[in-house]
């Protein structure tokens, strides 16, 4: 597995305003595909987000369908549904899983 600091990029010397095109909760999704014993701490590290937002957005994804979440032991291991479909009208036509193939192609 790839260390943490790896995981999170280095913000632009000249970048005012910082924002991203992928929302938290699409970071998330991402990190957990590729990584899916990371626990929550280490999940808001590398997507730079706090550990309560993390554990508010592992919530949001397990309802709306796109994680299982399995006990192995003390901890926690997520699988993501890669056929749940995005949540937005425009985008509905299309799965995690497409995603999934141009982020993280090896999950």
């Amino acid at each position: 597995m790839s260390t943490i600091a790896s995981l999170v990029p280095e913000p632009e010397a000249n970048d005012a305003r910082h924002w991203t095109l992928l929302t938290s909760h699409g970071r998330v999704l991402l990190l957990i595909a590729q990584h899916p014993g990371m626990r929550i701490r280490e999940l808001a590290q590398a997507a730079s987000i706090t550990e309560r937002s993390t554990q508010s957005i592992v919530r949001d994804l397990e309802r709306a369908g796109y994680l299982t979440k399995t006990k192995v032991g003390r901890r926690n291991e997520y699988d993501v549904n890669q056929g749940q479909p995005f949540r937005h009208p425009a985008e509905s036509g299309h799965t995690v899983g497409e995603l999934l193939h141009v982020f993280a192609p090896d999950s």
